[in-house]
């Protein structure tokens, strides 16, 4: 009887708190709890008044993903200092949410437990004094939920041509979120493979800009504390870039030079600017100081046959040389030193040439003939009558056949050639087709 009294009051109570507080919600009153959890809360001067579950949809799909629980405690000590802590069991993994109170008479908590995996979750509620001991447990009911936290998820967008060439602005976003493990304090470890540099986590941009030609397989993965795991690939080729293409104009080669004359640079790849391209001029193999420009000005090139070369550098500093054989003829009227000077130049009918004597021709046929004569006298006495061809060296073979070492000592290698060494350390080896030793 005397249990049953203390009984209603408190329940009384417990629902007077509740219809106040939680017009919503059900509301347990301690009483209803074990007397072992009742006996522990007391002796440290605390009651449980009242306490609440309330299921949570966060992201409004009509789907419980979160457990509110509200507790309220009354203290009989002039001060209190109190943990309590939310634990939850789902797939054998446990997670903890906790909250610290600190307060006189009466005070109420808020603890949010938020679904973690799809399935059926186990919640427990510990009390723990300011020892850090633990002064009991509250066993809280099951529920089945759904959660509104992001598992993890990774993804690489590239941002590059359809083509990749070495140079090509080429970049890659790494997007990854996880919103379970930061909530638990379960964070994993990030994993990226395939990249030809070492990549950090907290590169949110890869520049691929400057990644040398290939194939490449990019994986990035992830798994955190609570075994949620992600990852994703991606396939990327770059190219090697190609050389520079272009040709070259002449204006002036084969001219007198009176008139002008240039080279231009004339570029043979669509799309591609040269304009920040290297380019090197030279003549005779000497380059021309200062000149980066697409054209050459070769008027001020004397006369005579010049090789004039263009080297086309491009920003990966691949290179391309072209060359021509320029001609600069003299100009119509030249003094007499810059006819000294300069090559020669046919007019036609109107080139002076100067007669060579037809005796002078028949002296020098005359020698000719005699001197060859003469040769052809001295090669037939050199040639002897009845001498033999050499039919080589002499065959080194004993009577039975084998080779004649002449004392020395002998090895067979590996693939079956006869060696034999000298006193000096040279060596011989057995040729078998002509039957002689040849020197190594």
């Amino acid at each position: 009887m005397r249990e049953s009294s203390r009984v209603l009051p408190f329940l009384l109570v417990s629902l007077l708190f509740g219809c106040i507080l939680f017009p919503l919600g059900f509301v347990q009153d301690v009483q209803a709890e074990s007397s072992a959890v009742e006996d522990a809360l007391a002796a440290e001067g605390l009651t449980l008044v009242a306490l609440r579950n309330d299921t949570m949809d966060l992201n409004q799909d009509g789907e419980p993903d979160a457990i509110r629980v509200v507790v309220i405690l009354n203290s009989s000590s002039d001060w209190t200092e109190i943990e309590l802590r939310l634990y939850g069991v789902h797939k054998d993994k446990e997670v903890l949410q906790e909250q610290y109170m600190a307060f006189t008479g009466q005070s109420n908590a808020s603890l949010v437990y938020d679904a973690w995996s799809e399935g059926e979750h186990a919640l427990r509620l510990d009390f723990i004094n300011q020892d850090g001991s633990k002064i009991t447990t509250l066993q809280l009911p099951s529920y089945v939920l759904k959660p509104a936290l992001k598992t993890p998820q990774i993804q690489l967008e590239l941002n590059a041509p359809d083509r990749i060439e070495t140079g090509d602005n080429c970049s890659i976003d790494r997007v990854f979120a996880d919103e379970t493990g930061p909530r638990y304090d379960a964070l994993g470890i990030r994993t990226f493979s395939g990249a030809p540099f070492t990549v950090l986590d907290n590169q949110t941009l890869l520049d691929c800009s400057h990644w040398p030609a290939g194939e490449y397989t990019l994986k990035e993965a992830y798994r955190n504390d609570l075994g949620q795991t992600a990852e994703y690939w991606l396939n990327l080729s770059i190219h090697n870039r190609p050389a520079p293409a272009f040709s070259m104009t002449v204006i002036g080669s084969g001219n007198v030079t009176d008139n002008p004359c240039e080279i231009t640079m004339i570029p043979n790849m669509a799309g591609v600017d040269f304009s920040t391209f290297e380019k090197i001029w030279t003549i005779q193999g000497t380059e021309l100081p200062g000149n980066r420009s697409t054209t050459y000005d070769c008027s001020i090139l004397p006369a005579g046959v010049h090789l004039i070369t263009l080297e086309v550098i491009n920003n990966e500093q691949i290179r391309t040389v072209h060359g021509i054989n320029l001609v600069r003829l003299p100009g119509m009227t030249l003094s007499e030193e810059e006819a000294a000077s300069l090559p020669s130049r046919s007019f036609g009918e109107e080139t002076p040439t100067e007669s060579v004597g037809w005796f002078s021709i028949g002296v020098l046929g005359l020698i000719v003939c005699i001197v060859v004569f003469m040769l052809l006298v001295r090669v037939k006495e050199d040639t002897g009558v009845g001498t033999l061809r050499n039919l080589g060296p002499t065959p080194m073979i004993l009577a039975d056949g084998s080779p004649d070492s002449q004392g020395l000592p002998t090895m067979t290698d590996n693939e079956g050639v006869l060696w034999r060494q000298h006193l000096d350390g040279t060596t011989d080896w057995w040729d078998n087709q002509l039957r002689i030793w040849h020197t190594w």
